[in-house]
């Protein structure tokens, strides 16, 4: 009278199934069109100008640089360290800068840190700042939340009403 359905009796394996008859995912595969994120581009190794060096003209990285020879011109940087017997003449601007040397103009960094052969021409704007026992500075020093920003004072390089126009 009553027959049995075979819809819901086990039938044969296939090929790439479990036991519970369902396909089973391979461990080594991934999803086709899954978005891979790239890793992270690493930091660009520390760019070191040598103590015979001179150089006349802008450096701009976004990586660190240490100088151990004669700079004559802006230099924009993550980490910029300037060496004992290092000349740099202009704006320096970084996250970190660590004056062993000598640097005439002005010196902009979140952290800025003279240490005690440090011989310092110029203005410092700076979020924090160490000057050790010994350091030379002749110059004013203001702190401002934000020091990287061009402009100074705390004011956007380009007025709003000629933001707006633009």
């Amino acid at each position: 009278m009553f027959s049995k359905s075979r819809i819901n009796e086990p039938g044969p394996k296939k090929s790439g199934e479990g036991e519970t008859g369902k396909p089973s995912e391979p461990a080594a595969t991934k999803p086709v069109g899954e978005f891979k994120a790239s890793a992270p581009k690493p930091k660009p190794p520390a760019s070191i100008l040598s103590s015979d060096l001179t150089v006349k003209g802008n450096l701009k990285t976004a990586g660190d640089i240490q100088i151990e020879g004669q700079v004559e011109g802006d230099i924009r940087a993550h980490l910029l360290t300037v060496g004992e017997g290092a000349t740099v003449k202009g704006e320096v601007m970084a996250d970190d800068v660590v004056v062993n040397g000598r640097v005439v103009g002005r010196v902009r960094g979140l952290k800025v840190r003279l240490t005690s052969t440090a011989r310092v021409e110029g203005d410092i704007i700076h979020k924090t700042i160490a000057i050790e026992s010994g350091a030379h500075f002749e110059g004013s020093v203001q702190r401002q939340e934000d020091p990287l920003k061009v402009g100074g004072e705390g004011k956007p390089a380009i007025p709003a009403a000629a933001a707006a126009k633009s």
